[in-house]
């Protein structure tokens, strides 16, 4: 689940349905609220970048009214004490990807891919600030990963084809994350407003060049991305000791038997 819209209860449940929910949400243990991660530096550490008033209204307000929001929704359901990493985690996702005194350019392997995939760094800055000016009203853009790789139980995973195992650039609407396509999101660039209006007000390509000019981490986008590249050769191992055990199966059924319509041979010599 990456958004919850609407998810704060519009009036308060009635009394035999309070009743109802209290009997289903016994357990054992008692599950424990999620609760709001702050960012891992100091709310002013991004100024003069990203004002500490900034910071402090898009994590403290607008991000903790998410997730309690969140808390009042999955009440008594089965997502009930799970993670919130694993429900949604745009918002930490973003934080993580800043650091004070972040910007300049990346190295190592992600700079490698950077140039094979786009053609040069300066192509794929190009490639994320159009994705981010151009996502029409609140979304994201991101830097991901795609491998030929499809997480869905019982589906037919694609061909490979050129553009897998590669770096690209996306953009999306709302709270809708990259993971929907089964690619590992890198980076992250928060475009709803009230991520920037407090200091770039109206300005939305000043604070994306600000962004990626002395904000971003890419330590950890590169973390990341051997991550993601871990995983997808893992997976990869997996699938082909999968096809190798349907090879071998094939091959050790016995073959059927296949005998004509006595009947209808019958008929016809007659």
């Amino acid at each position: 689940m990456l958004g919850f819209p609407s998810l704060c209860p519009t009036s308060l449940p009635s009394r035999q349905s309070r009743r109802r929910n209290n009997v289903r949400r016994r357990a054992p243990v008692a599950a424990a609220l999620l609760e709001l991660k702050p960012p891992p530096y100091p709310l002013d550490a991004l100024e003069p970048h990203l004002s500490r008033e900034a910071v402090e209204h898009h994590w403290g307000r607008h991000q903790r009214s998410h997730v309690d929001c969140l808390n009042a929704a999955i009440a008594g359901t089965q997502l009930e004490g799970m993670e919130l990493e694993d429900m949604i985690w745009n918002h930490d996702f973003f934080w993580q990807s800043m650091k004070p005194g972040g910007g300049g350019e990346p190295s190592g392997r992600l700079m490698e891919l950077i140039e094979r995939d786009f053609g040069s760094y300066e192509r794929m800055i190009k490639e994320l600030k159009h994705a981010a000016l151009t996502q029409f009203g609140s979304g994201w853009a991101w830097l991901a990963y795609k491998a030929n790789r499809l997480e869905v139980g019982n589906a037919v995973n694609p061909c490979p084809s050129e553009k897998d195992n590669k770096l690209v650039v996306a953009k999306t609407p709302n709270a809708v994350n990259p993971l929907l396509w089964d690619y590992s999101p890198l980076l992250a660039i928060d475009v709803w407003e009230h991520a920037y209006y407090l200091d770039y007000e109206n300005r939305r390509a000043d604070y994306v060049s600000t962004f990626l000019d002395k904000l971003v981490s890419w330590e950890v986008v590169s973390s990341r991305l051997e991550n993601a590249i871990n995983r997808a050769t893992e997976r990869a191992k997996v699938d082909e000791k999968r096809r190798q055990d349907d090879d071998v199966e094939a091959t050790s059924r016995k073959p059927v038997e296949m005998y004509l319509d006595s009947d209808n041979d019958d008929s016809e010599t007659e």
